[in-house]
């Protein structure tokens, strides 16, 4: 009879393997998906994760990796406090829509004004409209104690309505011919977000998230609130006890979050998306919840796991056009990656043992 024995603390071993089997379990299990819809399970998966890096058209794929990891870690990163401390933001997604807006706002409202402070400037607008976004949830934890997950979730819907009357309305392009969709800031020197080094996919976004992964690394381990940010997580208890401030912290993990989550939609609509359309909201919000947790949570492994699902992006792509998969058979293959890992968990904690029944 197989039972399960506590650890008497986490396992760093499987904490460190697990996340490595999730992803050859999820290849696994991914072909035999694919093989039950009548694909080659071995070419798709050679075309998800080889052929975008080593491929023929790998030239291609490759500046393109940067570009879909950059929002994936941004937003990542912010999602990773509040996890830590048990704070639970969902609606990541509405943020980086409402930080796009925002940020797009502000530049189109200066139009056609050419200046270098522009852009900078939409940037911050950008990252407080992300900010005041989460505020919504985070406010009405502290003062109603409401359930954040419900509340940060209910608001992406919201959000996408208000992306659809922009795109609509306010901020479509008075040039565009009565078509849905703004001006193309990328297009428009003063509003847009360029590859920095050519050939490599990266712009100011990926510099941000960089920076961002390198900011909560220093945060988590060598900061008095790092430490305020895991006691919360790993006990809510002896942290009152420990004199942390509870409601600060929600304020400060979901704010934090909505910053980087709307800094990942200014990027992204000055630069590769371009302007501000109904469809775009891409679900990196969701996507990055994936990333946060196939890095444990931790900096560094957030920074890989992100250029790895922007990897499953790509070559997904790349599935649909060479072997006609179907978007929503790459969106179950890359959520299979989450459930197997949370499922492997279990051997972070408690330690698997078979006993004899008899014995027993």
């Amino acid at each position: 009879m197989i039972t399960f024995v506590k650890r008497p603390q986490p396992s760093k071993f499987w904490t460190i393997a697990t996340p490595v089997l999730a992803v050859l379990l999820t290849m696994i299990l991914g072909g035999l998906l694919f093989a039950a819809m009548g694909k080659d399970p071995v070419v798709a998966i050679r075309t998800i994760f080889w052929d975008p890096l080593f491929g023929p058209y790998a030239f291609y794929f490759r500046e393109q990796l940067l570009i879909k990891a950059a929002p994936l870690i941004l937003i990542a990163i912010g999602l990773s406090l509040g996890f830590k401390a048990g704070i639970w933001n969902i609606g990541a997604e509405g943020q980086y829509i409402i930080g796009a807006l925002t940020g797009a706002s502000v530049g189109l409202a200066l139009y056609p004004l050419d200046a270098w402070w522009i852009f900078p400037l939409m940037v911050i607008a950008g990252a407080f409209g992300g900010f005041l976004w989460a505020m919504i949830p985070a406010i009405l934890k502290t003062r109603f104690n409401t359930n954040e997950i419900l509340v940060s979730l209910m608001l992406v819907y919201v959000a996408e309505q208000i992306l659809a009357s922009a795109a609509l309305g306010f901020l479509r392009n008075p040039e565009g011919n009565g078509f849905p969709g703004s001006r193309n800031l990328s297009q428009i020197p003063a509003m847009s977000n360029p590859e920095l080094i050519s050939g490599t996919g990266a712009h100011w976004g990926a510099v941000a998230a960089f920076a961002a992964v390198v900011a909560a690394y220093v945060l988590i381990n060598k900061h008095m609130l790092g430490f305020q940010i895991r006691l919360t997580g790993e006990s809510p208890r002896a942290a009152r006890f420990a004199g942390v401030k509870d409601r600060l912290l929600v304020v400060f993990c979901l704010g934090t979050a909505g910053a980087l989550a709307g800094l990942a939609g200014l990027f992204e609509v000055t630069g590769p998306a371009g302007q501000i359309s109904i469809d775009f909201g891409a679900g990196y919000g969701f996507t990055a919840i994936i990333v946060a947790f196939l890095g444990r949570l931790h900096p560094v492994g957030i920074l890989l796991s992100g250029l790895l699902l922007a990897l499953t992006y790509i070559g997904g792509e790349a599935a649909q056009t060479n072997m006609q998969l179907p978007s929503a058979a790459i969106q179950v293959f890359q959520g299979m990656l989450l459930m197997i890992l949370l499922a492997m968990d279990i051997l972070v904690n408690y330690r698997v043992m078979i006993v004899n029944k008899e014995a027993a």
